[in-house]
C-alpha cells in the first residue's frame, strides 16, 4: 500500500487516482496527469472541476458582503425585495460597477471586469448565483474547468463593453458572464448534434426566451450586457472549443490562468482604490 501511495497520485482534471507513469488519465483523458506542473497547488485548488463553479460563487458572495460593509450606514432595508439589503451607489462604483459614469467620468476601464462580481441586492446575487450553480458544472464538463473561467470572464467583459458602448449609465452583476456561459453550452448543443446535443440545446435556448423575456418585462435589466455575453460566450465556444473535440492543452490553461490573474488583480485594486478615496 505505502508503494501504491507514492506512485499515485490524483488527477488534476477529474480527481481519480491514476499511477504517476501514466501517459493518459484511463478516466478523462489527461495527458500525462502526473506531470509536476499540472499538479500546482494553486491551479489544483482553483481550476479543479469540483471546485471552479463554487470558486465563482464565493467570490461573487465575499464581493457583495465587502460592497454592504465599506458603507454599512448605507444599506437599504427596505421592505421591497427586489431592494432589500442593497448596497448603495456610491459603494457599488467605488468597487467596480461600470458603465458611462464608472468610464467617461473617472477613466475605470477595469471596472468593464470588477462589474462581474458585484450585485444590487440580495434577490439579485441569488439569481445570479442560482443560474451560475445551474449551468456551470455543465460548461466545465463540456469545455473543461481552464476554457470554462475563460469564457465567464470574456463574455462578462464583451457584456459590459457592449453595454457601454450604446450609452448604460451604470451597471453591474454576473449575468452577463452567465449569458456567455448559455452561448458556449447553445453553441455546444448545436455544433454536436445527436440526441444529446439537440437535448442540451432545445434546454438551453428555453433558457434564452425566458432570460430576454423577463429583461423586456421587468425595468431595468441590461439586455445589452446579456446579449453581449451571450454572443461573446457563442463566439468562444466556437474558437476554443469543447472536451469531445480536443482536450484543454497548455494554451487553454494560460489564458484560464491569464483571466484568473487579471480578475483577482482587478478586484484587489479595487477594494484598495475604494479604500484610498474613502480615506482622503
Amino acid at each position: 500500500m505505502e508503494g501504491q501511495s507514492r506512485n499515485s497520485l490524483l488527477c488534476p482534471k477529474c480527481a481519480r487516482l491514476v499511477s504517476i507513469d501514466e501517459e493518459r488519465c484511463p478516466y478523462c483523458g489527461l495527458a500525462h496527469p502526473g506531470s509536476r506542473w499540472k499538479n500546482i497547488s494553486f491551479g489544483r485548488g482553483l481550476f479543479a472541476s469540483n471546485r471552479i463553479v463554487t470558486n465563482i460563487i464565493a467570490l461573487n458572495v465575499g464581493m457583495f458582503l465587502l460592497s454592504i460593509l465599506i458603507r454599512p450606514g448605507s444599506i437599504a432595508l427596505s421592505a421591497n425585495p427586489l431592494h432589500f439589503l442593497s448596497p448603495s451607489s456610491q459603494s457599488l462604483i467605488l468597487l467596480g460597477a461600470t458603465g458611462t459614469i464608472p468610464i467617461a467620468r473617472f477613466h475605470m476601464w477595469w471596472s468593464l471586469l470588477s462589474a462581474n462580481y458585484l450585485h444590487g441586492g440580495i434577490l439579485h446575487i441569488f439569481f445570479n448565483m442560482m443560474a451560475l450553480w445551474q449551468i456551470g458544472p455543465l460548461v466545465v464538463q463540456e469545455f473543461g474547468a481552464y476554457r470554462m473561467f475563460s469564457i465567464y470572464t470574456l463574455s462578462g467583459i464583451a457584456g459590459f463593453l457592449l453595454s457601454y458602448l450604446v450609452g448604460v449609465p451604470l451597471t453591474l452583476g454576473a449575468s452577463a458572464a452567465v449569458c456567455g456561459l448559455i452561448g458556449a453550452t447553445l453553441y455546444f448543443g448545436k455544433s454536436r448534434g445527436g440526441q444529446y446535443g439537440q437535448m442540451v440545446y432545445q434546454q438551453v435556448i428555453g433558457w434564452v426566451i425566458a432570460i430576454f423575456a423577463f429583461g423586456f418585462l421587468v425595468p431595468g435589466i441590461n439586455n445589452w450586457a446579456h446579449g453581449g455575453g451571450l454572443a461573446c460566450g457563442v463566439l468562444a465556444g466556437y474558437l476554443l472549443g469543447y472536451q469531445e473535440r480536443r482536450g484543454e492543452n497548455l494554451y487553454d490553461k494560460l489564458l484560464g490562468a491569464i483571466c484568473a490573474a487579471a480578475t483577482l488583480a482587478v478586484l484587489f485594486w479595487s477594494l484598495l482604490w475604494s479604500f484610498l478615496v474613502l480615506t482622503h
